[in-house]
C-alpha cells in the first residue's frame, strides 16, 4: 500500500536528515551505516567472552549525528541505531521502544509548536527514513519483520533493505526479492515506494522511480576497506571466489539507494514525514486527548461497554494474527511438497535409465 507522495526538489542547501536503521544483529547494519557516511560512525559490536555471545540484549536506541557533503550540499545527518533488536525470544518490548521512539519526537515538536514562545534553538529529530535491514535467509519475510515493519509504518517511511546481500547468488536473489514484495503486499504494509505523480512529475522523474520501485526491496553490502584493483582503490570484499564492489550497480543497490536518500528523494522523505505522517500523529493525539477529557464524565455502564468492545477488538486482531500464521505456513508446507514432488520426479527418471541401461535388448 504506497504513501502518497510530493514532486522533489533536488537541489537543497543546509539541510537536516534523520536515519533510523533497524535489523539484527549480522544484517551489516553497522558496516552498511559506516560504508554510507565513508567513516566510522557506528562502532562493531565485541564479545570478550564467548559465554555471553547467546545473551539476550535490550534493545538500545542510539541517535549519533555526522556531518556529510552530498554533491556541494552540506547534511547534518543523524543516524539512529538500534542495536539488541530481534535478540530476545519475546521481541514485544523491543518494538514498543522503536515506536516510542518514533512518536516522542513528534511528541516533542508537538509541544514546540504548543509554546507562545518557541526556542530558536530547538532541533527537529523527526526520523525521515527508516532502513529496514532484512537477512539474507532467501526464503521470505518472518513474523517479526512483518509486525515490526506493521507498526513502523504509520510513523515512519520504511524503506526494506536486504543486508549481506552477496552472500545471495544472483538467482536467489532475485527470487528472494520477490518473495518479500510478494508478503509486502499480502499483509498490505505501507512502505516507501518511491512514489511518483504521472500527471505532475517529469518523465525523468517516473523513470527513476520506477526503476527504484522495481528494486525493491535493495539489495545492498558494505565494506570499509579499499582494494586495488587495476590501480584503482575501490570499496569492495574480498573473497576466495572472487570480488564484490560494493559501488558496483552490478554487485548492489548501494548507489542507488544512497543517491535516493542523500539526494533525490531527501526532500520528498523530509515532506511526507512532516506533511502526512506527523500530521495524521498530530490529530490522533489531540483527538486522544478530547476522547480522554470526555471519557472522564462517562457513566460506569458506558464505560463497561467500551470496555467489551475493546476485548471483541483485541479478540478479533488476534484471530487475525492465527489466520496469517495458517496461510503462512500452509504456503510453506506446499512449497516444500512442491520440492518433493520434483525430488520424487527427478528420482523416477534416474531409476528408469539405469534400469534401461541395465536392460539389453532397451533400444536405449
Amino acid at each position: 500500500m504506497p504513501i502518497a507522495g510530493r514532486r522533489r526538489g533536488s537541489k537543497i542547501k543546509g539541510i537536516q536528515f534523520t536515519l533510523m536503521v533497524v535489523g539484527m544483529s549480522g544484517t551489516g547494519r553497522t558496516t552498511f551505516v559506516n560504508t554510507l557516511c565513508e567513516q566510522e560512525v557506528l562502532a562493531h559490536k565485541v564479545i570478550g567472552d564467548p559465554k555471553l555471545a547467546d545473551m539476550e540484549e535490550t534493545v538500545a536506541i542510539k541517535p549519533v549525528n555526522v556531518e556529510l557533503e552530498e554533491d556541494g550540499v552540506r547534511i547534518s545527518l543523524t543516524v539512529v541505531d538500534t542495536p539488541g533488536f530481534g535478540n530476545s525470544i519475546d521481541n514485544e518490548h523491543t518494538f514498543q521502544e522503536i515506536v516510542q521512539y518514533l512518536e516522542r519526537q513528534y511528541d516533542d515538536i508537538l509541544a514546540e509548536q504548543s509554546r507562545i514562545k518557541r526556542n530558536p534553538r530547538f532541533r527537529d529529530s523527526r526520523v525521515h527514513a527508516v532502513l529496514y535491514f532484512i537477512s539474507p535467509t532467501g526464503h521470505a519475510l518472518r513474523e517479526m519483520d512483518i509486525e515490526l515493519m506493521r507498526r513502523l509504518s504509520p510513523r515512519a517511511n520504511v524503506i526494506p533493505v536486504i543486508g549481506r546481500s552477496d552472500s545471495l547468488t544472483p538467482r536467489e536473489l532475485k527470487a528472494f526479492k520477490q518473495r518479500i514484495m510478494e508478503d509486502i503486499v499480502h499483509y498490505d504494509i505501507p512502505i516507501y515506494n518511491f512514489p511518483y505523480d504521472e500527471e505532475e512529475d517529469d518523465e525523468e522523474t517516473i523513470q527513476e522511480n520506477m526503476e527504484l520501485r522495481a528494486l525493491l526491496p535493495l539489495a545492498v553490502i558494505g565494506s570499509e576497506e579499499d582494494v586495488v584493483i587495476d590501480g584503482e582503490n575501490i570499496r569492495a570484499r574480498v573473497y576466495p571466489w572472487g570480488i564484490v564492489e560494493v559501488d558496483n550497480p552490478d554487485h548492489s543497490d548501494f548507489v542507488r539507494l544512497r543517491s535516493a536518500i542523500l539526494g533525490s528523494h531527501l526532500n520528498d522523505l523530509k515532506s511526507l514525514t512532516e506533511d502526512i505522517l506527523y500530521e495524521t500523529y498530530r490529530t490522533e493525539k489531540l483527538s486522544r486527548t478530547v476522547m480522554d477529557s470526555r471519557q472522564s464524565q462517562v457513566l460506569p455502564e458506558d464505560l463497561a461497554n467500551q470496555s467489551v468492545v475493546l476485548k471483541e477488538e483485541q479478540l478479533r486482531r488476534e484471530e487475525e494474527k492465527l489466520r496469517e500464521v495458517e496461510v503462512r505456513v500452509q504456503r510453506e508446507i506446499n512449497e516444500k511438497r512442491q520440492q518433493l514432488m520434483a525430488k520424487e520426479e527427478t528420482l523416477r527418471n534416474l531409476e528408469s535409465r539405469l534400469a534401461a541401461q541395465s536392460n539389453p535388448s532397451s533400444p536405449y
